[in-house]
Protein backbone atom coordinates (compact mmCIF):
# COMPACT_ATOMS: atom_id res chain seq x y z
CA UNK A 1 0.00 0.00 0.00
CA UNK A 2 1.35 3.38 -0.96
CA UNK A 3 1.83 5.85 1.87
CA UNK A 4 0.90 9.49 1.77
CA UNK A 5 3.82 11.88 1.56
CA UNK A 6 3.00 13.57 4.84
CA UNK A 7 3.18 10.36 6.80
CA UNK A 8 6.50 9.16 8.19
CA UNK A 9 6.84 5.42 7.67
CA UNK A 10 8.63 3.72 10.55
CA UNK A 11 11.55 1.63 9.47
CA UNK A 12 11.28 -0.49 12.59
CA UNK A 13 8.01 -1.89 11.28
CA UNK A 14 9.70 -3.45 8.27
CA UNK A 15 9.61 -7.21 8.02
CA UNK A 16 13.13 -8.59 7.83
CA UNK A 17 13.96 -9.85 4.38
CA UNK A 18 14.11 -13.59 4.02
CA UNK A 19 17.14 -13.33 1.81
CA UNK A 20 20.11 -14.35 3.88
CA UNK A 21 23.16 -12.12 4.09
CA UNK A 22 26.33 -13.45 2.45
CA UNK A 23 28.47 -15.56 4.79
CA UNK A 24 31.36 -13.82 6.49
CA UNK A 25 33.88 -15.81 4.47
CA UNK A 26 32.22 -14.73 1.23
CA UNK A 27 32.35 -11.07 2.25
CA UNK A 28 35.99 -11.48 3.21
CA UNK A 29 36.76 -13.06 -0.15
CA UNK A 30 35.03 -10.19 -1.94
CA UNK A 31 37.05 -7.64 0.03
CA UNK A 32 40.33 -9.40 -0.64
CA UNK A 33 39.44 -9.68 -4.32
CA UNK A 34 38.72 -5.97 -4.52
CA UNK A 35 42.05 -5.20 -2.84
CA UNK A 36 43.92 -7.50 -5.22
CA UNK A 37 42.17 -5.89 -8.18
CA UNK A 38 43.23 -2.43 -6.98
CA UNK A 39 46.86 -3.51 -6.63
CA UNK A 40 46.71 -5.14 -10.06
CA UNK A 41 45.31 -1.94 -11.55
CA UNK A 42 48.22 0.03 -10.08
CA UNK A 43 50.76 -2.26 -11.71
CA UNK A 44 48.85 -2.28 -15.01
CA UNK A 45 48.65 1.51 -15.23
CA UNK A 46 52.31 1.79 -14.25
CA UNK A 47 53.32 -0.68 -16.97
CA UNK A 48 51.18 0.72 -19.78
CA UNK A 49 51.43 4.45 -19.05
CA UNK A 50 54.72 5.05 -17.23
CA UNK A 51 55.09 8.58 -18.61
CA UNK A 52 51.99 9.81 -16.78
CA UNK A 53 53.62 9.63 -13.37
CA UNK A 54 56.85 11.34 -12.31
CA UNK A 55 57.35 8.93 -9.41
CA UNK A 56 57.88 5.18 -9.35
CA UNK A 57 55.11 2.82 -8.25
CA UNK A 58 56.48 2.13 -4.72
CA UNK A 59 56.56 5.86 -3.98
CA UNK A 60 53.02 6.32 -5.27
CA UNK A 61 51.82 3.32 -3.26
CA UNK A 62 53.29 4.90 -0.13
CA UNK A 63 51.59 8.18 -1.01
CA UNK A 64 48.30 6.35 -1.48
CA UNK A 65 48.61 4.70 1.93
CA UNK A 66 49.41 8.06 3.53
CA UNK A 67 46.42 9.68 1.85
CA UNK A 68 44.12 6.84 2.88
CA UNK A 69 45.24 7.07 6.51
CA UNK A 70 44.85 10.85 6.51
CA UNK A 71 41.27 10.58 5.21
CA UNK A 72 40.50 7.93 7.83
CA UNK A 73 42.03 9.89 10.72
CA UNK A 74 40.35 13.11 9.61
CA UNK A 75 36.94 11.45 9.34
CA UNK A 76 36.97 9.25 12.45
CA UNK A 77 36.18 11.96 15.07
CA UNK A 78 33.20 13.16 13.03
CA UNK A 79 31.92 9.60 12.62
CA UNK A 80 32.04 9.06 16.39
CA UNK A 81 30.31 12.41 16.96
CA UNK A 82 27.65 11.47 14.42
CA UNK A 83 27.08 8.15 16.18
CA UNK A 84 26.69 9.93 19.53
CA UNK A 85 24.20 12.38 18.02
CA UNK A 86 22.34 9.46 16.47
CA UNK A 87 22.10 7.79 19.89
CA UNK A 88 20.87 11.03 21.42
CA UNK A 89 18.08 11.25 18.85
CA UNK A 90 17.18 7.57 18.98
CA UNK A 91 17.41 6.88 22.72
CA UNK A 92 17.37 10.08 24.76
CA UNK A 93 15.02 12.45 22.93
CA UNK A 94 11.43 11.68 24.02
CA UNK A 95 9.04 10.32 21.38
CA UNK A 96 7.40 12.80 19.01
CA UNK A 97 9.38 15.84 20.27
CA UNK A 98 11.17 16.35 16.96
CA UNK A 99 8.11 15.38 14.96
CA UNK A 100 5.94 18.00 16.70
CA UNK A 101 8.39 20.78 15.80
CA UNK A 102 8.60 19.91 12.11
CA UNK A 103 5.88 20.85 9.59
CA UNK A 104 3.55 18.02 8.60
CA UNK A 105 3.56 18.86 4.90
CA UNK A 106 6.25 16.89 3.08
CA UNK A 107 7.97 19.69 1.17
CA UNK A 108 7.93 22.04 4.16
CA UNK A 109 9.30 19.35 6.49
CA UNK A 110 12.15 18.63 4.09
CA UNK A 111 12.87 22.34 3.70
CA UNK A 112 13.35 22.58 7.47
CA UNK A 113 15.41 19.38 7.62
CA UNK A 114 17.70 20.93 5.01
CA UNK A 115 18.66 23.54 7.58
CA UNK A 116 19.22 21.09 10.43
CA UNK A 117 22.92 21.05 9.64
CA UNK A 118 23.10 24.61 11.01
CA UNK A 119 22.51 23.08 14.46
CA UNK A 120 24.67 19.97 13.90
CA UNK A 121 27.92 21.25 12.35
CA UNK A 122 29.63 17.94 11.61
CA UNK A 123 31.09 16.93 8.26
CA UNK A 124 29.52 14.45 5.86
CA UNK A 125 30.98 11.44 7.70
CA UNK A 126 29.12 12.26 10.90
CA UNK A 127 25.89 12.99 9.06
CA UNK A 128 25.46 9.38 7.93
CA UNK A 129 25.10 7.93 11.46
CA UNK A 130 22.80 10.80 12.39
CA UNK A 131 20.61 10.15 9.34
CA UNK A 132 20.49 6.47 10.30
CA UNK A 133 19.23 7.56 13.71
CA UNK A 134 16.46 9.59 12.05
CA UNK A 135 15.44 6.55 10.02
CA UNK A 136 15.39 4.33 13.09
CA UNK A 137 13.23 6.92 14.80
CA UNK A 138 10.65 6.58 12.02
CA UNK A 139 11.49 9.34 9.55
CA UNK A 140 10.86 8.62 5.88
CA UNK A 141 13.91 7.74 3.73
CA UNK A 142 13.29 10.86 1.61
CA UNK A 143 13.40 13.05 4.73
CA UNK A 144 16.66 11.47 5.90
CA UNK A 145 18.16 11.85 2.42
CA UNK A 146 17.26 15.54 2.34
CA UNK A 147 19.10 16.15 5.59
CA UNK A 148 21.99 13.92 4.54
CA UNK A 149 22.59 15.80 1.29
CA UNK A 150 22.11 19.32 2.65
CA UNK A 151 23.95 19.10 5.98
CA UNK A 152 27.54 18.75 4.64
CA UNK A 153 27.17 22.13 2.91
CA UNK A 154 24.48 24.06 4.79
CA UNK A 155 26.25 24.29 8.14
CA UNK A 156 28.09 27.13 9.90
CA UNK A 157 31.62 25.67 9.74
CA UNK A 158 31.45 25.13 5.97
CA UNK A 159 30.01 28.63 5.49
CA UNK A 160 32.82 30.20 7.52
CA UNK A 161 35.64 28.23 5.85
CA UNK A 162 34.28 28.87 2.35
CA UNK A 163 34.00 32.59 3.10
CA UNK A 164 37.50 32.60 4.56
CA UNK A 165 38.88 30.98 1.40
CA UNK A 166 36.96 32.91 -1.28
CA UNK A 167 35.08 35.74 0.41
CA UNK A 168 32.35 36.97 -1.90
CA UNK A 169 34.48 36.67 -5.05
CA UNK A 170 32.87 35.03 -8.06
CA UNK A 171 29.70 34.17 -6.16
CA UNK A 172 31.31 30.90 -5.07
CA UNK A 173 29.97 30.98 -1.49
CA UNK A 174 26.41 31.90 -2.48
CA UNK A 175 26.33 29.37 -5.33
CA UNK A 176 27.59 26.63 -3.04
CA UNK A 177 25.00 27.26 -0.32
CA UNK A 178 22.03 27.73 -2.64
CA UNK A 179 23.14 24.82 -4.82
CA UNK A 180 23.51 22.47 -1.85
CA UNK A 181 20.11 23.46 -0.47
CA UNK A 182 18.44 23.11 -3.89
CA UNK A 183 19.90 19.71 -4.78
CA UNK A 184 19.02 18.32 -1.34
CA UNK A 185 15.37 19.33 -1.69
CA UNK A 186 15.26 18.12 -5.29
CA UNK A 187 16.53 14.68 -4.22
CA UNK A 188 14.14 14.63 -1.26
CA UNK A 189 11.17 15.50 -3.48
CA UNK A 190 12.04 12.92 -6.14
CA UNK A 191 12.49 10.09 -3.64
CA UNK A 192 9.40 11.10 -1.67
CA UNK A 193 7.49 9.88 -4.73
CA UNK A 194 9.04 6.42 -4.53
CA UNK A 195 6.24 3.81 -4.61
CA UNK A 196 7.86 1.71 -1.85
CA UNK A 197 10.18 3.89 0.28
CA UNK A 198 11.29 1.03 2.50
CA UNK A 199 12.83 -0.73 -0.51
CA UNK A 200 15.28 2.18 -0.76
CA UNK A 201 17.03 0.77 2.31
CA UNK A 202 19.45 -2.14 2.38
CA UNK A 203 18.42 -5.45 3.90
CA UNK A 204 21.23 -5.17 6.41
CA UNK A 205 20.03 -1.79 7.65
CA UNK A 206 16.47 -3.02 8.00
CA UNK A 207 17.75 -6.01 9.95
CA UNK A 208 19.65 -3.58 12.19
CA UNK A 209 16.45 -1.63 12.77
CA UNK A 210 14.75 -4.81 13.91
CA UNK A 211 17.59 -5.59 16.31
CA UNK A 212 17.62 -2.06 17.76
CA UNK A 213 13.83 -2.00 18.08
CA UNK A 214 13.92 -5.07 20.32
CA UNK A 215 16.74 -3.91 22.60
CA UNK A 216 15.68 -3.87 26.22
CA UNK A 217 17.05 -2.25 29.35
CA UNK A 218 17.66 1.29 30.51
CA UNK A 219 18.83 4.15 28.37
CA UNK A 220 22.56 3.76 29.20
CA UNK A 221 22.49 0.09 28.22
CA UNK A 222 20.56 0.81 25.02
CA UNK A 223 22.96 3.65 24.20
CA UNK A 224 25.98 1.38 24.53
CA UNK A 225 24.34 -1.30 22.40
CA UNK A 226 23.43 1.29 19.76
CA UNK A 227 26.99 2.66 19.79
CA UNK A 228 28.42 -0.79 19.07
CA UNK A 229 25.85 -1.51 16.34
CA UNK A 230 26.48 1.78 14.55
CA UNK A 231 30.28 1.55 14.70
CA UNK A 232 30.20 -2.01 13.38
CA UNK A 233 28.05 -0.84 10.47
CA UNK A 234 29.90 2.35 9.59
CA UNK A 235 33.57 1.67 10.30
CA UNK A 236 34.17 -0.99 7.60
CA UNK A 237 32.65 1.33 5.00
CA UNK A 238 34.78 4.22 6.22
CA UNK A 239 37.98 2.15 5.99
CA UNK A 240 37.11 0.88 2.50
CA UNK A 241 36.14 4.36 1.31
CA UNK A 242 39.36 5.85 2.65
CA UNK A 243 41.42 3.14 0.94
CA UNK A 244 39.66 3.73 -2.38
CA UNK A 245 40.19 7.48 -2.05
CA UNK A 246 43.92 6.99 -1.48
CA UNK A 247 44.26 4.52 -4.36
CA UNK A 248 42.37 6.69 -6.83
CA UNK A 249 44.43 9.76 -6.03
CA UNK A 250 47.67 8.02 -7.01
CA UNK A 251 46.06 6.80 -10.25
CA UNK A 252 44.87 10.22 -11.45
CA UNK A 253 47.76 12.44 -12.60
CA UNK A 254 47.28 15.96 -11.24
CA UNK A 255 49.02 17.36 -14.34
CA UNK A 256 46.21 16.07 -16.55
CA UNK A 257 43.63 17.94 -14.48
CA UNK A 258 45.60 21.16 -14.57
CA UNK A 259 46.11 20.90 -18.34
CA UNK A 260 42.36 21.03 -19.02
CA UNK A 261 41.61 23.68 -16.41
CA UNK A 262 41.38 26.49 -18.94
CA UNK A 263 38.47 24.92 -20.83
CA UNK A 264 35.17 26.28 -19.42
CA UNK A 265 33.35 22.96 -19.85
CA UNK A 266 36.11 20.38 -19.37
CA UNK A 267 37.30 22.22 -16.27
CA UNK A 268 33.91 21.66 -14.63
CA UNK A 269 33.99 17.97 -15.50
CA UNK A 270 37.57 17.64 -14.24
CA UNK A 271 36.82 19.32 -10.91
CA UNK A 272 33.72 17.19 -10.42
CA UNK A 273 35.80 14.06 -10.96
CA UNK A 274 38.38 15.45 -8.55
CA UNK A 275 35.65 16.07 -5.99
CA UNK A 276 34.54 12.44 -6.23
CA UNK A 277 38.06 11.07 -5.77
CA UNK A 278 39.93 13.20 -3.24
CA UNK A 279 37.42 12.71 -0.36
CA UNK A 280 38.29 15.82 1.65
CA UNK A 281 36.15 16.81 4.63
CA UNK A 282 33.62 19.50 3.68
CA UNK A 283 34.79 21.61 6.62
CA UNK A 284 38.16 22.24 4.94
CA UNK A 285 37.70 21.45 1.24
CA UNK A 286 37.37 25.14 0.35
CA UNK A 287 41.06 25.67 1.12
CA UNK A 288 41.96 22.73 -1.13
CA UNK A 289 39.83 24.24 -3.93
CA UNK A 290 41.56 27.59 -3.38
CA UNK A 291 44.82 26.08 -4.65
CA UNK A 292 43.15 25.64 -8.08
CA UNK A 293 41.66 29.15 -8.20
CA UNK A 294 44.40 30.53 -10.46
CA UNK A 295 43.94 27.74 -13.01
CA UNK A 296 40.27 26.74 -12.92
CA UNK A 297 37.13 28.83 -13.45
CA UNK A 298 34.78 29.88 -10.65
CA UNK A 299 32.10 27.56 -12.00
CA UNK A 300 34.41 24.55 -11.84
CA UNK A 301 35.34 25.40 -8.24
CA UNK A 302 31.65 25.58 -7.30
CA UNK A 303 31.06 22.21 -8.97
CA UNK A 304 33.91 20.72 -6.93
CA UNK A 305 32.55 22.20 -3.70
CA UNK A 306 29.11 20.75 -4.43
CA UNK A 307 30.13 17.29 -5.61
CA UNK A 308 32.86 16.53 -3.05
CA UNK A 309 30.82 16.61 0.17
CA UNK A 310 27.88 14.77 -1.35
CA UNK A 311 29.16 11.89 -3.48
CA UNK A 312 32.88 11.36 -2.95
CA UNK A 313 33.98 7.73 -2.71
CA UNK A 314 34.12 7.83 1.08
CA UNK A 315 30.61 9.27 1.37
CA UNK A 316 29.21 6.73 -1.09
CA UNK A 317 30.77 3.88 0.89
CA UNK A 318 29.16 5.19 4.07
CA UNK A 319 25.77 5.74 2.44
CA UNK A 320 25.87 2.21 1.03
CA UNK A 321 25.50 0.92 4.61
CA UNK A 322 21.96 2.29 4.55
CA UNK A 323 20.71 2.90 1.00
CA UNK A 324 20.67 0.53 -1.96
CA UNK A 325 23.03 0.82 -4.93
CA UNK A 326 20.16 1.89 -7.15
CA UNK A 327 19.33 4.81 -4.87
CA UNK A 328 22.99 5.84 -4.75
CA UNK A 329 23.23 5.71 -8.56
CA UNK A 330 20.26 8.06 -8.80
CA UNK A 331 21.75 10.44 -6.26
CA UNK A 332 25.08 10.50 -8.10
CA UNK A 333 23.37 11.26 -11.41
CA UNK A 334 21.28 14.08 -9.92
CA UNK A 335 24.20 15.69 -8.06
CA UNK A 336 26.50 15.57 -11.09
CA UNK A 337 23.86 17.03 -13.39
CA UNK A 338 22.88 19.83 -11.00
CA UNK A 339 26.51 20.65 -10.17
CA UNK A 340 27.37 20.85 -13.87
CA UNK A 341 24.42 23.16 -14.62
CA UNK A 342 25.27 25.42 -11.67
CA UNK A 343 28.93 25.47 -12.66
CA UNK A 344 28.08 26.52 -16.21
CA UNK A 345 25.72 29.17 -14.86
CA UNK A 346 28.40 30.61 -12.57
CA UNK A 347 30.87 30.74 -15.46
CA UNK A 348 28.34 32.64 -17.58
CA UNK A 349 27.57 35.14 -14.85
CA UNK A 350 31.07 35.59 -13.43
Amino acid sequence: MRRREGRRPGVTSVIVSERAAPPRRARLAIGLGAGAATVGALFLVDALLPSLFPEALPARAQDGLTLALSVLIESLPFVVLGVLLSIAVQVWVPPHVIERVLPRTGWARRAVLSLLGMLIPVCECGNVPFARGLLMRGFAPADALTFLVAAPIVNPIVILTTHQAFGWDGGILVARLLGGYAVANLIGWLYSRHPDPERMLTDRFRDTCEVVAHKTGGRPRRSLAQFVVELRAVMPALVIGSAIAGAVQVLVPRSVLVAIGSNPVLSIVAMMLLGVTVAICSNVDAFFALSFASTFSSGSLVAFLLVGPLIDVKMLALMRTTFTSRVLAGIVAIVLLVAFVIGVGVNLVA
